[in-house]
């Protein structure tokens, strides 16, 4: 894609590089938003080209820099080619937004194989690729920070979720064992973790576990976690953990529910 490189950015992120997975709808697109309006330019890796492509062609007729490549992320040179195609059109990135996922809703004795690899893929794997791929030139410009969407799902376990919840556990740990492995090296990596989303992703959950006998009524949220979380309110706190005023948080996790995960 033609990326329009007009216009100095201004504000918290203004000289910074970004690049956000899974960055055409739900929480990543509000993620890709708010950093183009903060001053990055930013590279949206995703699948869905239409998306990707309105969404950077939205964001450059703001004023700001944005580029979108097309890959997979769990496969390894669809990535490493979207990140090396971004870094060309942009520059190297020093933020990353690891948000891609997806989920699968079963009974735990009808979850299949394809499920298990599919999911881990998806969830994980993705994670793996993705932060092998950015972290050479991320420590090559001094440093930088990542965030991984992980998921209350990580800690409060739901029925018909078993998959999804080891996925969002797996997460967690990946966030605080690169943060360990990298903090001397001025490379901060954490987890933001959000209860039920108002995305189409989080409806789907919503549907998915009605159909399995689960109560998420709109009740059963309300007690939970008060209401739907917007997405917005996900990438304000991803943005949170990206800047430089978390600059000494490092391997945590924090928690977008409401009070779901404290009750």
């Amino acid at each position: 894609m033609t990326t329009d490189r007009g216009g100095a950015g201004v504000g918290r992120f203004a000289g910074r590089v970004a690049l956000v997975s899974g960055g055409a709808g739900g929480v990543g697109a509000a993620a890709v938003r708010l950093l183009a309006a903060q001053g990055a330019d930013v590279i949206v890796v995703d699948r869905q080209e239409d998306l990707g492509r309105q969404l950077v062609s939205e964001v450059q007729a703001s004023g700001a820099r944005a580029h979108y490549e097309q890959a997979d992320v769990s496969r390894v040179e669809q990535v490493r080619d979207a990140v090396a195609r971004g870094s060309e059109a942009l520059g190297v990135p020093t933020l990353l937004f690891n948000h891609a996922g997806t989920l699968v809703v079963k009974p735990f004795l009808e979850t299949t194989q394809d499920d298990y690899d599919f999911l881990m893929d998806v969830n994980v794997r993705s994670m793996f690729v993705m932060t092998q791929a950015v972290l050479p030139g991320m420590l090559a410009s001094g440093g930088g920070s990542i965030v991984c969407t992980s998921s209350i799902s990580a800690v409060a376990a739901t029925p018909a979720e078993v998959l999804y919840d080891v996925t969002k556990g797996a997460v967690h740990q990946f966030a605080r064992a690169i943060a360990v492995e990298f903090r001397d090296r001025g490379v901060r990596c954490n987890a933001v973790c959000p209860g039920f989303i108002a995305t189409p992703h989080g409806r789907r959950e919503i549907m998915w576990l009605t159909e399995q006998g689960v109560d998420v009524s709109d009740d059963a949220i309300a007690v939970q976690q008060g209401r739907m979380c917007e997405p917005e309110e996900v990438a304000t706190a991803a943005l949170f953990l990206l800047s430089d005023e978390a600059s000494f948080v490092n391997g945590a996790q924090l928690f977008v529910d409401n009070g779901f995960t404290a009750v």
